[in-house]
């Protein structure tokens, strides 16, 4: 039986390495001297660096999903999204570990396909029932394109924070929500 005190130090070490050294340099190794633990410990857990970052990553993004369940406006919906990523993007191992994550699967396709599958996917489909709902209220076209509207409700604001840099204060999230809901009234 696997001792959930001692995953939990591990998870914290993986998330510290990730963000320190990154993906491509971090080690199953420099994880169990960061965690104090032994290699055995690791490797009861997963077999391979991979497997254990796809985990530990898929269990952190699944406790920060959109809610399903809509406010009853599309407004408040978007609103709710961007301040809900923006405090999860402004956390100092956050910030650094998902840049890094997206450049390396850019170069690893088993990687990049596993995070899909198990982080994009169901954040997208959270959106996507958000866009569904707006559609059944009337406040988007029933021919609207679901996955550019997808795209759309946080791509800006991923881009912003993790590319460009620059303000995200209440002003610049003011005008992001209007921007996003023009765009996607118009994104048939």
């Amino acid at each position: 039986m696997l001792r959930e005190s001692v995953t939990e130090t591990i998870r914290r070490a993986v998330f510290e390495e990730l963000a320190e050294t990154g993906y491509a340099r971090m080690s199953m190794e420099a994880v169990t001297r960061r965690a104090r633990v032994g290699k055995a410990a690791l490797y009861r857990r997963w077999p391979a660096k991979e497997a254990m970052v796809v985990e530990l990553v898929s269990e952190a993004a699944a406790a920060h999903l959109p809610e399903t369940a809509g406010s009853g406006s599309l407004h408040d919906d978007v609103e709710r999204f961007v301040r809900d990523t923006m405090a999860d993007l402004h956390h100092p191992l956050v910030g650094r570990i998902v840049p890094d994550l997206v450049a390396e699967s850019a170069r690893n396709p088993s990687l990049r396909e596993a995070l899909h599958e198990s982080v994009l996917a169901p954040r997208r489909a959270a959106v996507a029932a958000l866009l569904r709902q707006a559609v059944d209220r009337g406040e988007l076209p029933p021919d609207i394109d679901i996955a550019l509207a997808v795209d759309l409700f946080g791509a800006p604001l991923y881009f912003r924070m993790l590319a460009v840099g620059g303000p995200t204060d209440d002003a610049y999230v003011s005008r992001l929500i209007h921007a996003v809901l023009a765009a996607l009234a118009a994104s048939r």
